[in-house]
């Protein structure tokens, strides 16, 4: 689609709030759904993304955009099933299951995945157990409920986050320290992609690869980014 305006700025909805205005015309979402945000922070965010299209516009260069408009058509309509899709990496977590070998690998993660265990144990009551291998390792029901409850507990601005960090992250525990402001982007990163960047430094690393991975850090990076303009 090319460009059908001149400036991208923000202003006062007649609601409250704030919304994201195209030479005045407010921006809805794809559904044509009212974009009302909260945050003056997060509707500038997502104005610069507006701004700084060419004559031709890209939707996935507006990652704030895109997670607003989750939050604004998909959730509401499909929010139990996303909470039951969000909450259940708790039951197969990926900070759960360990290497066996080799021994640097070994200890890797439990320099970089344990911290954050301990983190979710204190935080939601919600100490997930630990076993080396892949075979499933089953969670306690308490656990998983502690989990579950905090997923719930977003609104849907806080779960379209969640929802996509926690698949980038492949690691609900991830996920929540990254919203939560445990550890920034760079480290959620860094400690979901642990396996990965062991097998980069032993092998290398083909294009599909780096393209893959340099997606998934731009999605935990537009998540943070979306949560702590959403905040601000």
């Amino acid at each position: 689609m090319k460009r059908f305006y001149k400036a991208a700025g923000v202003g006062a909805a007649p609601e409250g709030g704030f919304q994201v205005e195209l030479d005045g015309r407010p921006v809805r979402s794809p559904a044509k759904a009212p974009l009302l945000f909260r945050s003056r922070a997060l509707a500038e965010g997502v104005a610069a993304e507006w701004e700084a299209q060419g004559d031709k516009i890209d939707a996935n260069a507006m990652p704030l955009m895109q997670l607003a408009s989750t939050a604004v058509d998909l959730i509401p309509a499909k929010r139990d099933g996303i909470v039951d899709a969000v909450a259940a990496y708790a039951g197969t977590d990926l900070l759960c299951y360990r290497a066996e070998h080799p021994e640097s690998l070994v200890e890797r993660q439990a320099r970089a995945w344990q911290p954050l265990l301990d983190w979710a144990a204190l935080q939601y009551d919600a100490p997930l157990r630990v076993c080396a291998g892949l075979m499933p390792q089953p969670q306690t029901p308490e656990a998983l409920r502690a989990l579950r409850s905090a997923v719930e507990g977003y609104d849907d601005w806080m779960l379209a986050a969640l929802q996509t960090a926690t698949g980038a992250c492949g690691s609900l525990v991830v996920a929540l320290a990254l919203v939560e402001g445990r550890i920034d982007a760079a480290g959620a990163f860094e400690v979901s992609q642990i396996d990965e960047t062991f097998e980069i430094e032993r092998w290398g690393e083909d294009p599909e690869t780096t393209k893959r991975r340099a997606a998934l850090r731009a999605d935990i990076e537009a998540c943070r980014r979306f949560v702590d303009l959403l905040r601000a």
